[in-house]
């Protein structure tokens, strides 16, 4: 699967170095996913210092090429990972980002698409699920080539947790966060695994002490991580950074992997026209197609009721869409 690329040359472009650009920026030489690297921002002194700093860093990293440019620089990018925006601040909702960085977005995604830029973007900036369907409507690209990172943190927040309460290795506990990357994200229950035991039968056997209050509390500490964290620390960064890595990846090695990500709807779970977070099959294609998984009536609900509230936030977006 990967034999296409072992012969080209891959370039992604990083369109902000705030806290999430820098930290993607960084994950990306340690893992040696590409081999050059552009830095944009409007603070191009920054984007200079960033490209400086990492290129300082390559004796000890991946051989890459790093340099700060401008939406020029994007048409031979395979993947633009845009992280520029207004970030959220203490007490504020991601939804109540959205007129802001519509208005960025704009500007932004003309900007890539007048360079002549034919790839794949990934879309990292709050309100995800929103800016990312915007990012589609500015683009005029395939839905495919239109990537948000959706719930892929929220699940890799839940799979930590749950880890962490059932002492096990992360990487056996296989759960999804479905829905908005936001307050009306919904836990995926029904269909959560440690190994090919369901979560279920599992606790029933080795954990006879868990409680279903236990377990509600997890869930609410994986949906409120963001408040927590910015709480403490003013920004989320590095498991984003990281999930976009992920993302990636699997674009840029042709992996078919399954991830939680923010793709267009076109009658999947009874939902259309939106983006929101489900699991997808993504490879140098970008979306391959949406993997429907089994939802019982509760988790149903709840996920038309997440994609209710996308719908109604959606208005800024399609004014400034309806602008020619």
């Amino acid at each position: 699967m990967q034999k296409e690329y072992e012969n080209k040359t891959t370039r992604v472009a990083v369109i902000g170095t705030g806290f999430v650009g820098s930290s993607y920026a960084f994950a990306l030489i340690n893992q040696n996913v590409a081999d050059e690297m552009v830095l944009i921002d409007l603070n191009k002194k920054k984007a200079e210092g960033d490209a400086m700093d990492l290129n300082h860093g390559l004796p000890f990293g991946s051989p890459m090429k790093i340099w700060a440019g401008d939406y020029t620089d994007c048409k031979e990018a395979d993947i633009v990972v845009i992280t520029a925006g207004a970030n959220q601040k203490p007490g504020e909702t991601r939804l109540d980002l959205i007129e802001k960085n519509a208005a960025i977005f704009k500007s932004i995604v003309d900007e890539v698409m007048n360079s002549g830029f034919n790839g794949i973007f990934i879309v990292a900036t709050n309100p995800v699920d929103i800016l990312s369907y915007a990012t589609w409507k500015f683009s005029g690209l395939p839905m495919e080539r239109v990537i948000g990172s959706g719930t892929i943190l929220d699940s890799a927040r839940f799979r930590f947790l749950l880890s962490d309460y059932l002492n096990l290795d992360v990487r056996n506990i296989h759960a999804y966060i479905l829905g908005e990357h936001g307050d009306t994200e919904l836990p995926v229950w029904s269909q959560a695994r440690v190994g090919l035991e369901p979560l279920a039968r599992y606790i029933e056997k080795y954990k006879p002490e868990a409680t279903q209050e236990d377990l509600d509390q997890i869930f609410v500490n994986v949906r409120d991580a963001a408040y927590d964290i910015i709480e403490r620390k003013g920004a989320t960064h590095y498991a984003i950074a990281l999930g976009l890595i992920r993302l990636t990846k699997a674009i840029l090695r042709n992996e078919n992997s399954i991830l939680t990500v923010s793709t267009l709807l076109k009658g999947e779970y009874g939902l259309e026209d939106l983006y929101i977070g489900v699991p997808a099959v993504v490879n140098k294609h970008g979306i391959e197609r949406v993997v429907e998984i089994d939802l019982n009536d509760e988790e149903k609900k709840q996920l038309v009721a997440s994609a209710e509230t996308l719908k109604k936030a959606m208005k800024p977006v399609h004014e400034i869409a309806a602008v020619k």
